[in-house]
């Protein structure tokens, strides 16, 4: 058996296996990472090497890490690695060009359309009826989005969001408000197999189903990392956070919204950011949590579109592709019965 699996930020790690009897056997570890000293890699391959198939990513880190000599370094990669990239080998787990993708970069509908979109694309990736797909978002009106699971009251000043034009809206996957003005903000959904994330813990398929853009960021000069467990940042603060929804067929959504611009009073006038979460971000002011493209590039927001879906096409094989006809009734079908209903919306009150 083989297995792959690119460290976002870091560097690839391979692993090779044979099973007999439910054990691991033959265990040989490879890839382009640094490891110190030599017999550190002897270490690693002897603690595989015979456990278990059933052992889990946290069980395979934990004995490779009591196996490192004294004093190993590891540079680009990590035990936990170790233990992501063996169980992606025993379930044959696929990469990003196993599968054939397209990019998706159509009309602007509105802000309950795109949520609809999501859930309806989603849904037809996992039941094999839609390739994996990347959609790059344009919506007509500005809002503001909530986590699944967020309390309207506490995260949201309605008459703030009045004031300044923001619809307030509702999403299906998880995390925390996001302020998105028409023109000012870049979110992009992938819908993908569950297979693609197959043998990674969750916080794991974060950094992976992110890291592509990551290297998009820093084609254009940012030096992009991911802060577990779904933010992207610069050294020079928040660019933007993801978050993930993966229904009972099988289908994954990941998307991220990340700001091209921004107007920091008005988001303290729309949101009801706590103190208490700004200070665990280690500021004092909304408006330093994030710094946009804009600023740090001086690029179009379409030119950064560009570069993001150049990249993927380049990682990925990606063609162009679209929405169909029948996609868009259903999800304006779920808009009516969903998205647009106050039970919805203030579901969590």
């Amino acid at each position: 058996m083989h297995g792959e699996y690119k460290v976002p930020g870091g560097k690839l790690v391979v692993v090779d296996l044979e099973v007999d009897d439910g054990l691991i056997r033959d265990f040989r570890l490879a890839g382009d990472f640094f490891l110190e000293p030599d017999t550190a890699l002897e270490a690693i391959n002897a603690a595989v090497d015979g456990m278990p198939v059933e052992a889990d990513a946290a069980t395979i880190a934990a004995a490779v890490r009591a196996a490192l000599p004294e004093g190993a370094q590891l540079l680009g990669f990590s035990p936990e690695t170790v233990g992501t990239v063996v169980r992606r080998a025993l379930v044959t787990a696929p990469g990003w060009r196993d599968f054939d993708w397209e990019i998706v970069h159509e009309k602007a509908v509105s802000p309950r359309m795109n949520l609809a979109l999501d859930e309806v694309l989603t849904a037809r990736v996992g039941e094999g009826r839609r390739r994996p797909t990347l959609r790059i978002w344009e919506w007509n009106e500005s809002a503001v989005v909530i986590g699944s699971f967020q309390s309207y009251r506490n995260e949201v000043d309605p008459e703030g969001a009045a004031k300044h034009g923001f619809d307030v809206v509702r999403r299906i996957s998880g995390g925390g408000a996001m302020m998105m003005a028409a023109g000012q903000i870049i979110t992009y959904s992938l819908y993908v197999p569950a297979a693609l994330v197959q043998g990674m813990t969750f916080a794991d398929s974060y950094a992976f189903l992110d890291d592509w853009v990551l290297q998009a960021l820093r084609s254009v000069g940012i030096d992009a990392t991911y802060q577990p467990l779904n933010d992207i940042a610069s050294p020079t603060g928040k660019i933007g956070g993801a978050a993930q929804k993966r229904l009972a067929n099988g289908g994954v959504l990941h998307h991220a919204t990340i700001s091209y611009d921004i107007d920091g009073q008005t988001m303290t006038e729309v949101l009801r950011i706590g103190r208490e979460k700004l200070s665990d971000k280690g500021t004092t002011s909304a408006a330093k949590r994030v710094d946009p493209l804009r600023t740090q590039t001086g690029m179009e927001r379409s030119e950064i579109i560009d570069r993001f879906k150049a990249t993927f096409r380049a990682l990925t094989g990606a063609e162009d592709g679209g929405i169909t006809a029948d996609e868009y009734a259903a999800a304006e079908a779920l808009v009516e019965s969903k998205f647009a209903t106050d039970a919805w919306l203030h579901r969590v009150p």
